[in-house]
This record gives C-alpha cells, sequence and structure tokens, in this order.
C-alpha cells in the first residue's frame, strides 16, 4: 500500500522534475501566440481581398483601422480567455505531487 502512494520518478530523469512546471506552460504560451497570430492575419486577409469590400463603404483607412483593432481584439481576447487561464492550470498542475489525488494523474505524470 505504501509503495503506491509514493510519487514515481520522470522517466526523463530527476533533472527533469523542477524544469517541467515551467517549460509546459511556456510552450503554451509560445504556440497558442503563433496560432493566435494567424488568426489575426486571417481576418486581416477577410478585410483586404473579400467579396464584400468593405473598403468602399468606410474607405481604405476606415477599412485598415478596423482591420487592426478586429485583429488587436482576437489576438487579446484569445489570450486573455484562453492562454492564461490554461498556463495556470499547466503550472499548478506540476507544481503538486498529487493536485487531483487520482491514480490517473500519478500514471500520467510519469511520462511528463
Amino acid at each position: 500500500m505504501e509503495a503506491q502512494k509514493k510519487h514515481k520518478k520522470s522517466i526523463w530523469g530527476n533533472w527533469w522534475v523542477p524544469i517541467r512546471k515551467w517549460f509546459y506552460p511556456a510552450w503554451l504560451i509560445y504556440e497558442v501566440t503563433v496560432r493566435f497570430y494567424v488568426y489575426t492575419l486571417a481576418i486581416h486577409q477577410y478585410f483586404k481581398n473579400g467579396d464584400h469590400n468593405i473598403a468602399s463603404y468606410i474607405g481604405e483607412i476606415g477599412a485598415q483601422v478596423l482591420d487592426i483593432l478586429s485583429s488587436s481584439i482576437t489576438f487579446i481576447g484569445c489570450t486573455a480567455f484562453l492562454t492564461i487561464p490554461s498556463c495556470y492550470i499547466l503550472y499548478k498542475f506540476f507544481e503538486f505531487d498529487n493536485l487531483t489525488n487520482t491514480r490517473f494523474e500519478q500514471r500520467i505524470k510519469v511520462f511528463f
């Protein structure tokens, strides 16, 4: 019984244990930031090359302002509501040995 309660060491070794709680959230921030940047480029292309020709209604400068505003709102919104909470959860997940008190967590942390 006591052997099952002890947290198993990572398959990557003891040196990986203190690094992993920072690595995974940092990796997630990088990946999601790149994806959100691609979303903002898609918004730019939509306003620039779309069939609706929004520039004829609000002018070229108005279309550029709408483009920048929409892209910024998309990037900031996705970062605030998706990236920051998920990175915090990942950090807390690896900060404690058994955060959820389940055997599944103990088994999966060995691989990370």
